[in-house]
């Protein structure tokens, strides 16, 4: 095949290929963990997806469903590489159910909070966001022809002060560390802080991207469902919900904002396997409601 240039650009299609594993989200990794799969964009490939389908099949021999555009990255010098070529990314976000992955690339399954530990509330706030949070503080004082703006954008994006924490700031909160020299892919000697596992290039970067738009999306288009089995509890749709939101959430608020958007239907078979009295199974309706969003722009979070 031949790979397709713009100038001296190179097109590589990348996929933030994601799965929800016993209350855990995860991404799909090559290189044991440092690199999301991807591969350049050739003539021979039918369109942009097939092509991305074909890599992430040749990399990873795991099956690709869903699948919609992230965004397209062309920041100069992007991969650290000779600036004679530069690289354009167009990343997807793949929602998939979790299997083996025999692939060439050396593929495997790592968690989300292994790269953003910061990002994970459920049990609290997290211990390294403290650390975070002063030496970003720091970063904004140093400068003082920028101070305030600094420090408006840092207490913004990490809920400091008067501001609350939003879950769907991840790629701003990465991308102030970054500028801040806080993770390793700033290239000038990150903090003594746990900034989570590095990735090759910019591809944290895009993995960021990837987790805000699926956080923001679920609010809003039932695609929660495309990671559930085919039936399930109320309870493991709950935990699903956590895991990517990075949030605890209000069970019986929950349970109605479910019930009131008519999403699911019982299937009339019960489990046993939660530990306590058999739960109901439930199914998504997909015939009656493929389009249909869920109201409102919040999660019911848990006040505890």
């Amino acid at each position: 095949m031949i790979r397709v240039t713009v100038g001296l650009a190179l097109a590589e299609l990348i996929a933030v290929l994601t799965a929800v594993t016993q209350g855990e989200p995860k991404v799909m990794t090559v290189r044991r963990g440092e690199a999301l799969p991807s591969g350049p964009f050739e003539l021979g490939h039918r369109s942009l997806q097939s092509g991305l389908r074909e890599w992430v099949q040749d990399q990873t021999g795991h099956p690709v469903g869903y699948l919609e555009q992230l965004y397209t990255f062309a920041d100069r010098d992007r991969t650290h590489e000779s600036a004679k070529r530069r690289s354009i990314s167009i990343s997807y976000l793949g929602l998939v159910r979790e299997q083996a992955a025999p692939g060439a690339g050396k593929p495997g399954w790592h968690g989300w909070y292994e790269y953003f530990p910061w990002e994970d509330h459920r049990n609290g706030k997290p211990a390294v966001l403290s650390d975070i949070s002063d030496q970003l503080q720091a970063w904004a004082e140093a400068e003082l022809p920028r101070r305030e703006h600094r420090k408006r954008r840092v207490e913004f994006a990490f809920g400091l002060h008067d501001a609350a924490w939003n879950e769907d700031l991840t790629l701003q909160r990465y991308e102030l560390m970054y500028e801040a020299g806080l993770v390793a892919e700033a290239g000038h000697g990150a903090a003594e802080i746990s900034s989570g596992r590095p990735m090759f290039a910019d591809h944290r970067r895009i993995l960021a991207t990837g987790i805000a738009r699926l956080r923001a999306k679920i609010k809003y288009r039932p695609v929660v469902f495309e990671l559930m089995p085919e039936s399930f509890t109320l309870l493991q749709l709950q935990r699903t919900v956590e895991a990517l939101a990075g949030l605890t959430l209000h069970k019986p608020n929950f349970r109605r904002l479910i019930d009131q958007q008519q999403l699911i239907e019982e299937t009339g078979e019960v489990t046993s396997e939660t530990g306590g009295r058999p739960a109901k199974l439930f199914r998504y309706r997909h015939a009656v409601l493929e389009e249909r969003a869920l109201s409102g722009s919040k999660l019911p979070l848990s006040r505890n």
